[in-house]
């Protein structure tokens, strides 16, 4: 298929890069921020553009949620496929009279930190099995964990995802601010964070669970409350040891 990916953000950038890797050829990068797609454009030997769409078999919307039904607009090919990458909309978003697909790849994208695209599990749903064998084909040259899923268990995967991710790296970005405010070196809890990772690959994250609220150490958790300063913070910790202590009640 010729493909065109749209898009300059983190999943685009990654989503060029995973696809030349592989071998797989990318016609074009388009979107609307010159300066990056320049900048993908020049690592990955891909032709790009901010103001012409070129002529494709396939297009891969890969921007935010709330540009995706703009963008998909601009797609006038009636046969073409056209798919997002997003885990929180349904195909239905994608506005034309070509076919309609959902690419989500399950993982986190900075542009500076390198992946193993084998590893990403990749969900895939199009609007025929023609169309979905396609794409579950493509998908499974990057990655080994291919699956295809409908929209209503996709949305619990994001949500999975929201909780397990970005809620956690919340939280390691709360703990920073504590141990500057303390003139603290956060490398010292690396490898407690990378230990915590490490035991959920061999144990359910109920059994794996420690610290003060689930051995009902009310002495420590009055300590920590006391100690802290930031009302942002006290909430978050209280509203944590809340919910541990409900869990295991």
């Amino acid at each position: 298929m010729k493909t065109v990916i749209i898009g300059s953000g983190n999943v685009a950038y990654h989503l060029a890069k995973a696809f030349t890797q592989n071998n797989i050829e990318v016609h074009q990068i388009f979107g609307r921020n010159e300066i990056e797609l320049k900048k993908i454009s020049e690592e990955f030997n891909i032709p790009f553009s901010a103001k012409k769409l070129e002529d494709a078999d396939f297009y891969l919307i890969s921007v935010s949620d709330s540009s995706v039904e703009q963008v998909s607009e601009l797609i006038k090919k009636e046969d073409a496929l056209v798919a997002h990458t997003s885990g929180s909309l349904p195909m239905e978003i994608l506005k034309g009279n070509y076919r309609k697909a959902n690419f989500y790849p399950l993982q986190t994208f900075s542009k500076t930190k390198n992946l193993n695209y084998s590893k990403i599990p990749f969900f895939i749903e199009a609007e025929n099995q023609i169309d979905e064998k396609s794409l579950f084909e493509l998908a499974s040259i990057i990655s080994e964990n291919v699956e295809t899923s409908d929209y209503e268990r996709r949305k619990y995967i994001h949500l999975t995802a929201v909780f397990a991710c970005n809620f956690v790296n919340h939280l390691f970005a709360r703990a920073k601010e504590i141990s500057d405010s303390q003139n603290l070196d956060f490398n010292y809890f690396i490898p407690l964070i990378d230990e915590t990772v490490e035991k959920i690959h061999h144990l359910e994250p109920k059994s794996a669970q420690t610290g003060p609220a689930v051995r009902g150490d009310e002495r420590v958790l009055k300590l920590h409350e006391d100690l802290i300063t930031d009302e942002e913070h006290l909430k978050i910790y209280q509203l944590m040891n809340e919910s541990i202590k409900k869990m295991y009640q």
